[in-house]
């Protein structure tokens, strides 16, 4: 299948997509945010989500920007599409640390899918996380494929450009 013929389907912050169409790609871009995508290779069937937190207690945490919330609806979403748990397999991405100064979001982001995947008995079958660079994922749902692109982090500081010198001559003063 040439990617021509594929349809990319953009996963923005907060949101998941189920995906049973072979020529359809999920795709997103990750800074300190977690993707998690899951497959059923058997019954042909993946999902990706995109959150933002880890979890929030109460009524506000039942919000797809929180992990917590967004990792029970994929799961629960493929379910009814046919995939068992039993098959299912992961792969995580993002978590980056993008702002030095801040609290480190993208870790606690990183920890949290961890264990949710570990507690569920999902296992993880491949990830890319933490430093400082943002990624692009695109994710073939149906297969579990996944082509990760790094987007180039902060650009250094470039020095200034020094003129040369004038030539020195010999010039003797008294």
């Amino acid at each position: 299948m040439t990617e021509s013929a594929e349809k990319l389907v953009n996963v923005i912050q907060g949101e998941y997509r189920i995906s049973s169409a072979p020529t359809e790609v999920l795709s997103t871009v990750l800074g300190s945010c977690v993707a998690v995508c899951l497959t059923d290779p058997e019954a042909r069937v993946g999902g990706m989500n995109h959150f933002l937190l880890p979890a929030r207690a109460g009524k506000e945490g039942e919000n797809v920007r929180y992990g917590a919330y967004s990792m029970e609806l994929l799961i629960n979403g493929l379910l009814k599409c046919g995939a068992r748990k039993t098959r299912l397999t992961a792969k995580l991405f993002g978590g980056a640390n993008m702002l030095s100064q801040l609290r480190d979001i993208g870790a606690s982001n990183v920890r949290f899918a961890k264990e949710f995947l570990q507690n569920e008995a999902i296992p993880l079958a491949s990830e890319s996380t933490g430093g400082t660079s943002a990624r692009r994922i695109r994710f073939w749902a149906t297969d579990g494929r996944v082509r990760q692109f790094i987007v180039p982090g902060e650009i250094e500081a470039v020095a200034p450009i020094t003129p040369p010198k004038p030539p020195q001559t010999e010039i003797t003063l008294f």
